[in-house]
């Protein structure tokens, strides 16, 4: 990426440099910056369209005074132009007319505080910001406001606490009409690792409204100071028990996450590879099939919806012409591996009932089970772990899920390598005392077992080098 003089959009009337889609997102912004016609940018040296490595076209970048009366520091305003559909001739972005969305139906904005003397903006949140849209076009995950992303690392690759986004909608900007779509603007917001967390386990928009009332930690425009160096927790150590307590009455919004995780059937011989579980029979995984995949999506998209009573898709939902026919909450979650064509006819697989089984986590996923029993199931939910290394999926349902394939009578049940467990109220109360150490994974040693011999489960928390090995 280089960084030009004037943007394209403000060069000249000429209909070449004005396309439509860029120039009513360009409006918008000259609507919020009418003094600034012609601001900084970043520009993609190779376009996408023609082979290059960065989706977005440009960033801009503009000098926000803020407001003094709300608190709102002065600061640098980043918008991109790309994720949306800025040609309507099919080179990025299939044209869909002007009534759904644009494109992917989203920009992206950054609001990052001006370090005082700073003259220019730093353009390290332009890369940042390709990333992302890097990951929005190779996985097609739209982003949606609430939605959080572990970045597990610095934002401007420093010594920064502020690791993780949250996504939220831009508090300036307004929606934009074009002949290609409706644009939405949605702001990213840098967060702790604390903050990211106290997100998963309650729900992102909960955490962003605690953000806005901390000037600190963002305020009512969510600013993100990347020098920030206390936690919202740290600086007002209330605020947890606001998300504690929104945890017990709302529960979680995370409806699964990718995760280094495996199952066994305990209750057949392991050398029985026609029917038990197994990582690998002979030299081939096995594989999910198509309608399998599509259904853990849907589950993790129904999940981020709350519903009074959650129901699973059928297993044999059909998809309109091999595509979803609402492209815009389509979440696939990273659940669609390049291995989910189906090597086994779907109709050939049948659900297995399972007498014993033999859950693996790492730890980072294992530290996750009590947000899964406490903020999904005890809330009549469901969560999913979907294994980063393989098609292996285990659902944690509530007898309040319709839908599911596990039932009271048999709760463990298995189609393919997906994996459903079905545990009742008063079995989770009592795994969630059990596995209380769980909370604190820094005082005790890998590996570490639990056991529950009455309901034939096991549960084992293992190194990651485990799950580096596919005959784990």
């Amino acid at each position: 990426m280089e960084t030009p003089a004037p943007p394209g959009p403000s060069a000249g009337p000429f209909p070449p440099l004005f396309p439509p889609g860029l120039h009513g997102i360009y409006g918008e912004c000259r609507r919020l910056y009418p003094e600034q016609p012609n601001p900084l940018q970043v520009t993609a040296i190779l376009k996408y369209w023609l082979g290059g490595p960065d989706p977005l076209d440009y960033v801009s970048m503009y000098r926000n005074l803020g407001s003094p009366a709300l608190n709102v520091p002065e600061h640098w305003h980043y918008v991109s132009f790309g994720l949306s559909d800025l040609y309507g001739d099919n080179r990025v972005h299939e044209f869909t007319g002007p009534d759904g969305p644009s494109g992917f139906g989203f920009e992206l904005t950054f609001r990052l505080k001006r370090e005082t003397g700073e003259s220019a903006p730093p353009t390290w949140p332009a890369e940042l910001m390709q990333g992302l849209a890097r990951y929005v076009f190779q996985s097609e995950n739209t982003f949606c406001s609430g939605d959080h992303v572990s970045w597990h690392s610095p934002l401007d690759n420093s010594e920064s606490r502020i690791q993780h986004m949250l996504l939220t909608e831009d508090p300036q900007m307004q929606p934009v009409q074009t002949p290609f779509g409706v644009v939405t603007f949605l702001q990213i917001v840098g967060v702790c690792t604390e903050e990211l967390h106290a997100a998963q386990q309650w729900n992102g928009q909960g955490i962003l409204e605690l953000l806005r009332t901390v000037p600190v930690a963002g305020g009512p425009w969510l600013i993100t100071d990347m020098r920030r160096g206390e936690t919202i927790f740290e600086i007002d150590p209330h605020l947890q028990d606001r998300v504690d307590k929104g945890i017990e009455t709302d529960g979680s919004n995370l409806s699964g996450v990718s995760a280094k995780c495996a199952w066994d059937d305990l209750s057949r011989p392991p050398e029985d590879d026609e029917d038990s579980r197994s990582i690998c029979i002979g030299t081939h995984p096995r594989r999910l099939s198509g309608k399998d995949t599509e259904q853990i999506r849907e589950t993790l998209r129904r999940g981020l919806e709350i519903n009074s009573k959650p129901v699973l898709p059928p297993i044999n939902s059909q998809r309109q012409n091999g595509l979803n026919s609402d492209r815009a909450p389509s979440r696939k979650d990273s659940l669609e591996s390049e291995s989910s064509a189906t090597i086994i006819p779907h109709e050939l697989i049948r659900t297995r009932q399972l007498e014993s089984v033999h859950l693996k986590f790492n730890q980072e996923s294992g530290a996750l089970i009590p947000l899964c029993l406490r903020g999904r199931l005890l809330h009549g939910r469901h969560f999913t772990y979907k294994s980063i290394t393989g098609d292996t999926a285990i659902t944690f349902v509530s007898t309040g899920v319709e839908g599911a394939f596990a039932t009271e009578e048999h709760p463990y049940a298995a189609h393919g390598p997906w994996l459903q467990i079905l545990l009742t109220e008063e079995f989770v109360e009592r795994m969630l005392e059990d596995l209380e150490d769980l909370n604190s994974p820094e005082e005790f040693k890998l590996p570490k077992e639990y056991s529950w011999p009455e309901k034939k489960l096991k549960v084992s928390i293992l190194p990651d080098a485990v799950f580096d090995n596919p005959l784990h």
